[in-house]
């Protein structure tokens, strides 16, 4: 898999993600490779457009995170578990129901020199953990999956929580409630989400 350049807006510094060139062959080699069928595809191997959303968000605003606790929830590769560290969290936790997550987001930390741990399971299915901050991409995707996180959003917000979660126009994405607090065009693939560009809002939650 290729590593690829995140650009920063600022200020200017690198950050790298390794990421498959296809999802079809990726996920087909990932089965091969673990004799299983059925997997759920390699949502590790690429930086989705709404994950991409919060970490521009990140960069633009490096203090919504520096010097605080930091869960990237559903990490997938921990592109946003990567940015929190890079931009001065005290500590930052990667956390995913798919335990090849926990290898790309060692990879990726390694990439770009910075520290994060390894959470591993389904965390919205019991209270939430004690983060000053957690940041979700692409989380609304399935209608009874979106409003479990929504759910525990409000709850972890109740705790004294500060959520950024962003969306490039998921079916299932919050209605109402407070305006996004940015929003981006972010470059996607057809392969991946049927366009070549995508808008994601970003939400604090």
């Amino acid at each position: 898999m290729p590593g690829i350049v995140l650009p920063h807006l600022d200020p200017p510094a690198e950050l790298r993600v390794w990421q498959a060139d296809e999802i079809t062959p990726i996920w087909a080699a990932t089965e091969t490779d673990l004799q299983r069928q059925g997997l759920e595809p390699p949502f590790w191997a690429f930086p989705w457009a709404g994950g991409q959303g919060v970490a521009r968000y990140i960069l633009e605003y490096p203090e919504t995170v520096r010097g605080k606790r930091v869960l990237d929830i559903a990490c997938g590769g921990g592109l946003l578990a990567i940015v929190a560290a890079a931009a001065g969290a005290a500590e930052v936790a990667g956390n995913d129901i798919d335990a090849m997550c926990e290898a790309a987001l060692a990879l990726n930390a390694e990439a770009n020199g910075v520290a994060v741990h390894w959470l591993c399971g389904n965390l919205i299915t019991a209270p939430p953990l004690d983060f000053d901050v957690i940041l979700a991409g692409d989380v609304f995707y399935e209608r009874d999956m979106s409003a479990s996180f929504q759910d525990w959003f409000a709850e972890a917000a109740q705790q004294g929580a500060t959520i950024y979660a962003g969306d490039p126009g998921r079916a299932y994405a919050p209605k109402g409630g407070p305006d996004p607090v940015a929003e981006y065009a972010i470059a996607t693939t057809m392969e991946l989400e049927s366009a070549e560009r995508r808008t994601c809002r970003v939400w604090r939650l």
